[in-house]
């Protein structure tokens, strides 16, 4: 396992005790935690962080407001956990600077498969899969330009967080093209097992907020029901 640096912060001990030892046995040796949001911080601003699994809520404050403040000094991949899981707390999760969530109680498992995922994902460069030289999709409305990171809706730079700007990648890449959950979740988390599909529902709402006129009724990132989701190419 190369040097990948994990922060683990809960309030509950027996929690990170067991995150650690899994983590540990599925070979990571550098792991950090925190019980409070002050030495979360405190970590953070001095040391060099990877991905940091982040529960809600603390003796301190809580998770939603912590975040801003990690991503001020850091762009750690940030894993939520919380007991909160209707959408609006999942959106204020994403909102904040969040990059996935995790509802308890959960498998620990689970918190190790995601991490995995996301370091095999982050040393190939973002998706699992690379079938074109193209590095720049216009839509139109939006073009997203891979070598630059960014996406741009009608002339002007939109801030998307990674898992964002990925799932909206890979779509682009595969224009006209129905995907299922699991197919997006493998494909762009590289998550087979141990998740919440509505990871992938959370992600497109997100996407379409910011490239659709009217996100309740997308032109672009279309509902094929029963079967999934596709990024067509509009005609105007």
């Amino acid at each position: 396992m190369e040097e990948q640096s994990i922060l683990i912060v809960d309030d509950e001990k027996a929690i990170v005790k067991m995150v650690e030892m899994v983590l540990r046995k599925e070979g990571f040796q550098y792991i950090y935690t925190a019980h409070t949001a002050k030495a979360a911080m405190e970590v953070v601003e001095n040391r060099p962080i990877d991905l940091i699994i982040l529960d809600v809520m603390l003796p301190d404050g809580n998770g939603f407001d912590l975040c801003p403040k990690i991503r001020a000094v850091s762009e750690a991949y940030i894993l939520f956990v919380t007991a909160k899981v209707s959408d609006l707390d999942v959106l204020t999760g994403f909102a904040t600077g969040g990059d996935d969530y995790v509802t308890k109680p959960f498998n620990p498992l689970e918190i190790a498969a995601r991490i995995k995922a996301y370091f095999r994902r982050h040393a190939s460069g973002g998706t699992n899969e690379t079938v074109k030289k193209q590095t720049r999709y216009d839509f139109g409305r939006f073009v997203v330009d891979e070598e630059q990171g960014q996406l741009f809706v009608a002339g002007q730079p939109v801030p998307c967080p990674t898992q964002v700007y990925l799932l909206l990648l890979y779509l682009c890449k595969h224009p006209n093209k129905v995907f299922s959950k699991q197919e997006l979740l493998e494909a762009v988390w590289g998550f087979t097992d141990y998740v919440d599909d509505n990871t992938v529902s959370v992600h497109i709402r997100r996407i379409r907020e910011r490239i659709e006129e009217d996100p309740g009724q997308p032109a672009f990132l279309q509902t094929v029901r029963g079967l999934g989701y596709k990024l067509v190419e509009v005609k105007r």
